[in-house]
């Protein structure tokens, strides 16, 4: 049996841990006995872009935030839907997930990160959403609307947090917010904010696996 190797820790802001691990070309992010993200199930991830991509159809500059780089799953494929003019924003929280994309994961990320398109930021995707101007606002920072990996992301979910992310949207903008399970609790709060809400079962790989779901909120 091929070892699973710890190839690096990393602290959270705000509390926890993460790990990569890698065994062979497989590789994961643990946090605690969670794993958040492994290389094999890219399906929702991928299903998060390119749906969003679908709904906000064709405009010029077209301005994506994606909170949450992980394994890239996401960039790329909004990478694969956009034109050249686009431009994807990515912000990530833990400089070490940024290192770690251009380091033991690179030939995951492919030319994601140097795509002239793609715009890294270090830090918190709250403050990135306040920029404003957003076509689609992507959110895969957590394992669903929990604040699993940093308890300060409830604050994005919270009525105050849709606000702000529906306020920072263009005229037909969506948000995307992915989660491992299904939360009747956030789809309403989601409706209570003004948006109109699809709720999307995506699988685990395009093949199948474990089923999550994507709320895809558009700021009629």
């Amino acid at each position: 049996m091929i070892p699973r190797i710890c190839l690096d820790t990393a602290q959270v802001p705000g509390g926890g841990e993460l790990r990569l691990f890698q065994r062979g070309a497989e590789f994961s992010i643990m946090l605690g006995a969670n794993e958040l993200m492994n290389s094999r199930l890219s399906g929702s991830e991928e299903a998060l872009a390119e749906q969003a991509c679908d709904r906000i159809g064709a405009r010029p500059g077209v301005r994506m935030l994606i909170g949450g780089l992980g394994m890239g799953f996401t960039l790329r494929a909004a990478l694969a839907r956009l034109p050249g003019d686009a431009e994807v924003a990515v912000a990530e929280i833990v400089p070490a997930v940024i290192a770690w994309a251009r380091g033991p994961m690179a030939t995951l990320h492919g030319g994601s990160l140097s795509d002239p398109r793609t715009r890294i930021v270090e830090g918190d995707v709250a403050e990135a959403i306040a920029e404003g101007g957003w076509d689609a606002i992507l959110l895969d920072v957590d394992n669903g609307p929990d604040g699993l990996s940093r308890p300060g992301n409830d604050r994005l979910y919270g009525a105050a947090g849709l606000a702000r992310a529906r306020a920072a949207l263009r005229p037909g903008g969506v948000l995307a917010v992915w989660s491992a399970a299904p939360s009747k609790a956030f789809a309403r709060r989601l409706d209570e904010a003004g948006f109109t809400v699809d709720e999307v079962v995506a699988r685990a790989t395009r093949k199948g696996g474990a089923r999550h779901v994507i709320w895809f909120a558009t700021n009629s």
